[in-house]
């Protein structure tokens, strides 16, 4: 049974930076993307970021490209979100997801991730 944990969402000022962690469990599959999605009150949720399991791709949001970093400790099984110059808008749950398979056209889609945590509020006050 995978099982994803996040961890490290607290409130932080505009300009602020964070690293979120999502430790991963039970994953025997050796080919997934892992991704970070958010949602803020009153809005769908919203693809930020993925990489692949082995570490080789990635893929941002426009909107967090340049700032977010998403990054992976295969010997830990952990993906990391270090996020800086944090805004506002960018207040959210942020949740971890993990895909299965090699599936490019779908790393955006929430409704194609298999497995997901429980999530981690980011507030970023102005």
């Amino acid at each position: 049974q995978v099982q994803l944990v996040e961890s490290g969402g607290g409130l932080v000022q505009t300009g602020d930076s964070l690293r979120l962690s999502c430790a991963a469990s039970g994953v025997t599959f050796s080919t997934y993307f892992m991704g970070w999605f958010r949602q803020a009150p009153g809005k769908e949720r919203e693809f930020v970021a993925t990489i692949s399991s082995s570490g080789t791709r990635t893929y941002y949001v426009d909107s967090v490209k340049g700032r977010f970093t998403i990054s992976t400790d295969n010997a830990k099984n952990t993906v990391y979100l270090q996020m800086n110059s944090l805004k506002p808008e960018d207040t959210a749950v942020y949740y971890c997801a993990l895909q299965r398979g090699f599936r490019l056209a779908t790393i955006r889609r929430p409704d194609e991730y298999d497995y997901w945590g429980q999530g981690t509020q980011v507030t970023v006050s102005s």
